[in-house]
């Protein structure tokens, strides 16, 4: 098989091309990337060793395909993935990238017959929407009670018939315009496709900042002994999130890759579900315990723009069709972090410090 990974020097790009090579020798893995997120200078050597084919380019540009050789399935996971993209000045670095790239992505893999597979996100989700559902408070997080205004939400976490009218960010909007591109592609061009819409996604390589990666930024701040903030909700850091291992994310792309037949022109919501979910101050308890390290919190009450409560994603319907579930928790996940900043710490720090 021979594989094109757009956005492959990224976090999830090259986690899936590495994996891919790893278990499948004998298959060609091709990666475009830009390079311009910090950090993902760091995966080219990677890439070489597990005999990757890197190629620098941009998805923007529909003469940077021309250079590409022909492949059996593209994975579209090149984004600009700040939810707070474009809100502070021009956005069109955001929509060309998110939209305009995507489209770019579709007809390369319509010239060459072949298959697509696109990784999504769940702030497709309308925020307002997800700001009025039913919670309750515990000790230490929100919850979703099961009793809600809207379908496609219950105490297991939002699916896919959650309702998509209302503003979401420019960010989500690019995403849920691709997708929309892309079913049109499957229905009139019979492009094979599969939508995932994917929650917060997780593990070690990831370049975390506060917009985006926020998991590897909570632990990196405890490792390097820095600051921290509670911000919204009341600063009491009891907003929730379920966090997916980038290589349980591999496990449902391999799936897919090999039985698109099964799933041609279906969306899914995938994520960490309840079980690997944790609140912000569920997640410092977890970081001081595998770090050794207690580093200072504020609090601000304020909610940001963008934010949201809480988001869990329900897997119901990825896993009766693929039989896929998230595997590794988030003790697991803080574990591997940790090990790959202590691995890594000279590199890393002017990163991520």
């Amino acid at each position: 098989m021979d594989i094109l990974i757009t956005g492959g020097a990224g976090f999830v790009g090259s986690s899936i091309a590495i994996s891919l090579k790893e278990k499948y020798p004998a298959y060609r893995v091709y990666v475009l990337d830009n390079l311009k997120r910090r950090g993902s200078e760091l995966n080219l050597k990677r890439l070489k060793e597990a005999g990757v084919e890197f190629h620098h380019g941009d998805i923007r540009s529909k003469e940077d395909f021309d250079a590409l050789p022909a492949v059996d399935v593209v994975i579209e996971a090149s984004a600009e993935p700040s939810v707070l993209a474009g809100l502070n000045g021009t956005p069109d670095y955001l929509i060309n990238t998110n939209l305009v790239g995507t489209i770019n992505c579709l007809n390369y893999a319509l010239r060459h017959k072949a298959n697509f597979i696109f990784l999504s996100t769940s702030r497709v989700y309308p925020i307002k929407t997800i700001e009025t559902l039913n919670f309750l408070e515990e000790e230490t997080r929100f919850i979703l009670a099961d009793n809600q205004p809207v379908p496609g939400v219950s105490a297991r976490g939002i699916a896919e018939d959650f309702p998509l009218n209302g503003a979401r960010s420019l960010y989500g909007t690019t995403k849920l315009a691709s997708e929309l591109i892309i079913q049109e592609y499957n229905e009139f061009y019979g492009l094979k496709t599969v939508i995932n819409r994917f929650g917060v996604i997780t593990g070690p390589w990831q370049m975390g900042k506060v917009d985006q990666g926020v998991m590897v930024l909570w632990i990196a701040k405890h490792f390097f002994k820095q600051e921290l903030g509670y911000f919204g909700y009341g600063g009491t850091g009891k907003q929730i999130r379920d966090m997916l291992h980038v290589a349980d994310l591999f496990r449902l792309v391999d799936w897919q890759l090999h039985h698109l037949d099964q799933v041609n022109g279906e969306i899914f919501n995938a994520g960490g579900g309840w079980e690997s979910s944790a609140s912000l101050q569920e997640l410092t308890r977890y970081c001081q315990e595998v770090t050794g390290n207690t580093i200072p919190i504020k609090s601000v009450p304020e909610t940001r723009t963008a934010d949201i409560r809480l988001y869990v994603t329900d897997n119901a319907k990825v896993t009766a069709q693929t039989g896929w579930k998230p595997e590794i928790g988030i003790r697991q996940i803080v574990e591997e972090i940790t090990a790959w900043l202590a691995a890594n710490e000279k590199e890393l720090a002017p990163i991520l410090k």
